[in-house]
């Protein structure tokens, strides 16, 4: 079982920027597909950004040019990069780890809360 930990949320104003982290209990270069979920109260989970083993990346269209996603492997640690934040936002932002890509096998992390507000 892999086990995932986010930190990085908090509280930033809006346009500033934030860097969130998951950390894997275990090395993630074998895992195919890694993402960010985020979601609002009283909203579905949606996806922000996932990233395949191959090194493919693709983001939600509300996202784009703002989040850049990474996986640094030797540290077996997801990040999710957020510029440009936008105001009187207030989400949970979650890390998955989908084993082989197919629904299957996966993880989640128990979340971070990331607040934009002046």
């Amino acid at each position: 079982q892999v086990q995932l930990v986010e930190s990085g949320g908090g509280l930033v104003q809006p346009g500033g920027s934030l860097r969130l982290s998951c950390a894997a209990s275990e090395s993630i270069r074998s895992i195919y597909d890694m993402g960010w979920y985020r979601q609002a109260p009283g909203k579905q989970r949606e996806l922000v950004a996932n990233t395949i083993s191959g090194g493919s990346t693709n983001y939600a269209d509300s996202v784009k040019g703002r989040f850049t996603i990474s996986r640094d492997n030797a540290k077996n640690t997801l990040y999710l990069q957020m510029n440009s934040l936008k105001p009187e936002k207030k989400d949970v932002y979650y890390c998955k780890a989908d084993l082989e890509g197919n629904g299957f096998t996966y993880y989640w992390g128990q979340g971070t809360q990331v607040t934009v507000s002046s």
